[in-house]
């Protein structure tokens, strides 16, 4: 167990637009992660634009590159669809990654995100519960919540309603799973199809909200993650937040 010094996260080859957000004594960090930017490159021709522009160990879940002659290593912890932006965690020690891996898996980690959707819901507070289908095929992910079988909870907090060129509003998601898809299938099933969403969300409003104004991007934002986790025979806290892009609250 060794925590990284100061110079090694002097020495990440970051990603266009990434920043670091928050670091801990220990080596656990957040990332900001713009839209566009991949989680992980899956081949080379991918990594100029992923998180960190070099190797990625798909086996080691690590980024590797050579820093004044040393291997440098960093544990990627979670993933955000290259379309999402916001909070994205790494560790900089084998030993920690395990160790915040097991509080994913424990499912006591707790994320929150902000999303515009086209429309007004009807209830300002849901707990959403469906049960959706994942297929994996051709290394592609599809998702729904229409024939599934597989349990999927997100709280969900209504915001703020914009009526202007196009009726949207702005909510909270809180996932208590973590299902492939899950906070864009789940919206789009309660007819509140988040703006951008290029494969479950309403594609002819998409059109016109980009030829209108000009924004491209799926607005789903990964805005906090916190958990506690033991670690060199102590208790940790973590909080990492990253603030909502102003186009999320923009009066189209």
């Amino acid at each position: 167990m060794s925590t990284p010094a100061a110079e090694f996260w002097e020495s990440l080859p970051l990603g266009n637009g990434v920043t670091l957000l928050h670091r801990d004594a220990n080596g656990l960090a957040a990332f900001n992660k713009p839209a566009g930017v991949l989680s992980h490159p899956n081949m080379r021709s991918d990594e100029p634009r992923a998180l960190l522009t070099c190797r990625y160990d798909l086996e080691a879940q690590c980024f590797v590159w050579d820093a004044n002659g040393m291997d440098r290593r960093l544990w990627l912890l979670n993933r955000l669809d290259s379309a999402t932006s916001g909070v994205i965690l790494v560790a900089g020690d084998a030993d920690l990654a395990r160790a915040i891996r097991e509080q994913f898996a424990k499912k006591k980690v707790r994320k929150i995100y902000n999303a515009l959707v086209f429309g007004k819901p009807a209830e300002r507070a849901q707990l959403w519960r469906d049960l959706i289908a994942v297929q994996k095929k051709g290394g592609q992910v599809r998702s729904n919540a229409v024939a599934g079988n597989i349990p999927s909870v997100t709280q969900f907090l209504f915001l703020q309603h914009h009526q202007a060129a196009f009726s949207t509003s702005l909510v909270r998601l809180e996932p208590h799973t973590g299902r492939s898809h899950q906070l864009r299938v789940q919206c789009a099933k309660r007819h509140l199809p988040i703006v951008g969403d290029q494969t479950y969300g309403d594609f002819a409003l998409n059109r016109s909200f980009a030829k209108a104004t000009g924004d491209k991007r799926l607005f789903l934002h990964s805005l906090e993650t916190s958990f506690t986790y033991e670690f060199g025979g102590r208790s940790h806290s973590f909080k990492a937040s990253a603030p909502l892009p102003d186009v999320f609250r923009r009066k189209y």
